[in-house]
Order: C-alpha cells, then sequence, then structure tokens
C-alpha cells in the first residue's frame, strides 16, 4: 500500500525545491540541444543547394535533389528512432544517470563532427552530413525516455507536470535560438562578402565563405551541451529508480537526501527495503503487462505517431510555405546569403509566436486542467484550423491574403505545443512501472518519429504540385498543399480518439498510476483513502 513506501512518499510529498529547478534545467539543456539540432538543418537546406547543386546554365539556384534533400532533412530522425529505442532499454537496465551522460557526448562530438567533411565534392560534403548526423540523432533518441523520466521520478505529484513539461518546453528555445543564430551568421557573412542577386550573376551569388556559414550554424548545437555536461554528472540515481529496479532503499534514501531536504527514519527505511523485496515483477512482454498497461502504450504511442506526422510534415517546410504564400521573394532574386537570412527570420518569427507560447501555456496549466483535456483541445483545434487553411486554400494563396494564411499557421503551432506535442511527451514517463518507464517512454517516442519520417518525407512528395510543369525539380507530381493539409487534418482526428486510451495522470502519484502499489496488498476498502497516513487527531 501507499504508506509502505516511505521513501516514494517523502518524494511525492516534498515541497517544490532548489533542486527541482536545477534538474529542469540540467535536463531541459539536453532538449534544447536537441531542437537546435534537428530544425537548424532547415534553415541552411537551401544554401547547402546553393553552393553543391549550382548548374550554370539554370535559370533558378541549385537545389537538392530529392533524395538527398531527403536524406539531409530525415537521416536524423532515423538515428533519433534507433536511439529512443536503445537509450530507452539501456536506461531501465542501467539506471538512468549512467546513461543520460553517454546520450550527452555522442551529440557534441557528431555536431561538432557534422560541420567538417571529407572532401569538397558534393558526394562526399552530404555523405559526411548525413553519417553524422545519424549518430547525433542516435543521440538525441537517448535524451528524449530519460529527461522526461528523470524530471517525472523527481518530481513531485503536485507540479509533476509543470515540471516534466517545462523540460521539454525547452524545445522551443533550442528552434528560436537555432533561428537567431542563423540570422546573426548570415547577417555577418553577408556584410562583409557583398554579392549580386542570382540573376545578375548565377556564379557570383553564392560566395565562396558561404561554405563556412552552414558549418558553424551547425556546429554551435555542441556548446549548449558541452555546458550542461558537468553538472548532468553530478546528478545522483533518481530515488525511484534506487528503490523500485536496483532495491536499495538505503542508497534510494541518501541519494534523496543529498539533493531534496526530507530524510527518513533508520526503521523507516528497514521496512521499505522489506517491502521492497517482495514485489512481484513482471515483463514487457508479459500477459499481465498487455492486461494493465497494453492500451496505454497502444494509446500514447498511436497518438505520439499521428501528432508527429502533422507537427513535422509543418516543421520542416515552413520555408516551402512562405514561399507559397509569398512571404520569401522568389529565390533568383536573392544572393545564396540573403535567401538564408530571410528564411532564418521567417522561422524565428514562428517560433517566438507560435511555438514558445503554446510550450508555456502548458506549464502553466497542465497540472490545473490536466493532460487529458489539454490533448483533447489540442488535437481538437489542430484540426479545426488545417481545415480552415486547406478549405479556403486559394484565398490565402492570392496576393494580399498571406498574412492570414501564416496567422492561421502560428494557431496550428500554437495548439500543438499547447497540446499533444506536450502531453505525449509527458504522459508517458507518468503511467508506466519504474522497471519499464524509460523503455515505454522509447516506445512511443520512437512511434512519433516514425511520425516525423512520414511527415517529413511524405509531405515532401505529397505537397509536390498536381501540374507536373510546377513541381519542384526533380519531384514527381504529387496531390498539392490542399490535400496534403486535409490528410494532415485527418491524422489529427485520429489522434483525438486514440487519447481516450490514455489514463488521466494528475495529482496521482507515479505508484499509484503504474499500479505498483497493488502488487502486494489488495487495496483498502472503499470509502477509506490509502493516503491516510496522518492520523486524524493527535489523541489518536
Amino acid at each position: 500500500m501507499a504508506h509502505d513506501h516511505k521513501v516514494l512518499d517523502a518524494l511525492d510529498a516534498a515541497k517544490t525545491q532548489w533542486y527541482h529547478f536545477t534538474a529542469v534545467v540540467i535536463a531541459g539543456m539536453g532538449f534544447f540541444t536537441d531542437a537546435y539540432d534537428l530544425f537548424s538543418i532547415s534553415l541552411v537546406t537551401k544554401l547547402l543547394g546553393r553552393i553543391y547543386y549550382f548548374d550554370p546554365s539554370s535559370r533558378t539556384p541549385g537545389t537538392l535533389p530529392p533524395n538527398v534533400s531527403a536524406a539531409v532533412n530525415g537521416v536524423a530522425f532515423c538515428g533519433t528512432l534507433a536511439g529512443q529505442l536503445f537509450f530507452g532499454w539501456l536506461g531501465d537496465k542501467m539506471g538512468r544517470k549512467k546513461v543520460y551522460g553517454m546520450t550527452l557526448m555522442l551529440m557534441v562530438i557528431c555536431c561538432l563532427a557534422s560541420g567538417l567533411s571529407f572532401g569538397s565534392a558534393p558526394k562526399g560534403v552530404m555523405a559526411t552530413l548525413c553519417f553524422f548526423r545519424f549518430w547525433l540523432g542516435f543521440g538525441i533518441g537517448g535524451d528524449y525516455p530519460l529527461s522526461a523520466t528523470i524530471m517525472s521520478e523527481y518530481a513531485n505529484k503536485r507540479t509533476r507536470g509543470a515540471f516534466i513539461a517545462a523540460v521539454f518546453a525547452m524545445q522551443g528555445f533550442g528552434n528560436l535560438t537555432g533561428g537567431i543564430v542563423a540570422i546573426i551568421i548570415s547577417a555577418a557573412f553577408k556584410a562583409r562578402f557583398d554579392a549580386p542577386a542570382y540573376k545578375d550573376d548565377p556564379a557570383g551569388s553564392t560566395v565562396p565563405q558561404a561554405d563556412y556559414a552552414w558549418r558553424i550554424v551547425l556546429m554551435f548545437g555542441a556548446i549548449p551541451a558541452l555546458l550542461t555536461y558537468y553538472w548532468r554528472m553530478k546528478m545522483p540515481e533518481t530515488a525511484r529508480y534506487t528503490a523500485l529496479v536496483a532495491k536499495n532503499a538505503k542508497k534510494a534514501t541518501s541519494d534523496m537526501a543529498r539533493v531534496l531536504n526530507v530524510e527518513l527514519a533508520e526503521g523507516q527505511q528497514q521496512k521499505a527495503e522489506e517491502e521492497l523485496e517482495r514485489r512481484e515483477e513482471y515483463g514487457l512482454f508479459s500477459r499481465q503487462f498487455a492486461k494493465r498497461h497494453g492500451l496505454h502504450l497502444l494509446g500514447t504511442a498511436v497518438c505520439w505517431f499521428m501528432l508527429d506526422i502533422a507537427f513535422y510534415s509543418q516543421n520542416l517546410f515552413q520555408k516551402d510555405i512562405y514561399a507559397a504564400v509569398n512571404w520569401l521573394p522568389k529565390a533568383e532574386t536573392m544572393n545564396a546569403l540573403e535567401e538564408m537570412f530571410r528564411i532564418s527570420r521567417a522561422q524565428t518569427l514562428v517560433a517566438l509566436c507560435g511555438t514558445i507560447p503554446g510550450y508555456w501555456f502548458t506549464v502553466f496549466f497542465i497540472d490545473i486542467i490536466g493532460r487529458f483535456a489539454i490533448q483533447l483541445g489540442g488535437f481538437f483545434f489542430m484540426t479545426v484550423f488545417m481545415l480552415g487553411l486547406a478549405i479556403p486554400y486559394h484565398h490565402w494563396t492570392t496576393p494580399g491574403n498571406h498574412v492570414g494564411f501564416v496567422v492561421m499557421y502560428a494557431f496550428t503551432f500554437f495548439f500543438a505545443n499547447f497540446g499533444p506535442n506536450s502531453t505525449t511527451f509527458i504522459v508517458p514517463a507518468e503511467i508506466f512501472p519504474a522497471r519499464l518507464r524509460s523503455t515505454c517512454h522509447g516506445i512511443s517516442s520512437a512511434a512519433g518519429k516514425s511520425g516525423a519520417i512520414v511527415g517529413s518525407f511524405g509531405f515532401l512528395y505529397a505537397a509536390q504540385s498536381t501540374d507536373p510543369t510546377k513541381t519542384d525539380a526533380g519531384y514527381p507530381p504529387g496531390i498539392g498543399v490542399r490535400n496534403s493539409l486535409f490528410m494532415l487534418a485527418g491524422c489529427n482526428v485520429v489522434g483525438f480518439l486514440f487519447t481516450f486510451l490514455v489514463p488521466e495522470p494528475k495529482g496521482k502519484s507515479l505508484e499509484e498510476l503504474s499500479g505498483e502499489n497493488d502488487d502486494e496488498e489488495a487495496p483498502p476498502p472503499s470509502g477509506q483513502s490509502n493516503q491516510q497516513t496522518v492520523p486524524t487527531n493527535l489523541s489518536e
């Protein structure tokens, strides 16, 4: 029963302390780096096309061929998917802390390496970039299950949602920083190395120094990761892992006392250890797990899968959407650095207005209105706004109406982030048993990344015009942006329905949610709360 696990009760009842905020920053900086690394590539893909695929006979600037573009944009996602499954499993086997340092070092090394290349021929540069972006993604993948699990296991039950959401919200700042870094670098290079527009001088519009610009942007991602490495190594293992998985209540108590002001008496510790010895264990593939958590895992995985199809297909192709609504001038009217500057500026504006506010709304409201309502509302409004973009699509693309389009587009982002983009990350860290928590989070987030792969590649081809003369160079005709938006709205509806499989974790302890309390004893008779640890009056 709940009150036998004094260690965990003490964690659940602990006041919000300075250490909780430190943990948010340490775990959050990983996410900051993840977002920076995953999204900074879309700021430089047009520049890569101009530098490495320049065709002197063409009237438009060079672009990455479809297969290269797909590889450069998507290879990190493939790495992330593999990393989520592998490190999620490893985090339950070896402990959160040990694995946490590994993922960060991998990210730092691959971040730096992705800005270097073997040779200067297009093949060599792209192959190097893709190789290191895959392993960069692998490290990033480990960060998902570990950051979420560590934060959920440190937090108390009242503010747990807000703390996990705050870790995830650092993604918004990573996104924003990517845009700002790219703006600063492209502006500095542009001021120093002036060049004519492509239509005036195709060869001269891309200065040789532009080759450094994209490398600096990508390599910059190693800095925030390096800064947090020391602090990550100093974090103790989470008390819940030590108590429930490693079965060492004594160490759990001392770990907890190191960071939170809570003490346990010797006798209570003894009792806690005896309790932990008696626990029954069931594995991920057991009938017991399927009975208790099978539908939960299906719900968290499908919701994340559907959300990421919609979320990433939008995110990676912002720059194409801006051009479609005439927010960016035609490519041939700018030089290479000017184009990078404008894409970065547009993306930074969307991050500021749509992305970041959504994340922080979640942080403030999640422990008040709960995960369930936020996720349902988010899927609902994403559907509404996508249909609002799709149905009068012709209206939005006529000159003079693009401001309305961008506003609607920002709203879909806002409700993705104040909605399923945050909750799909939070809930899997709360509802599964401690010994499988990181694994189940890894499975759910990997389902999400497979959605991101479908979204980013599928949309790349699907959004092409139905008219073969209007497609991007090298692409077959698609179904067009309007029909793609209808399909994405459909994905949101499926996510909405699958949300009903997932329980509401608000205000409950992790052990209550995962059923780890009921493993040894039957629940108390109804009408008697299992939280009654304090006598009701002092004469007792």
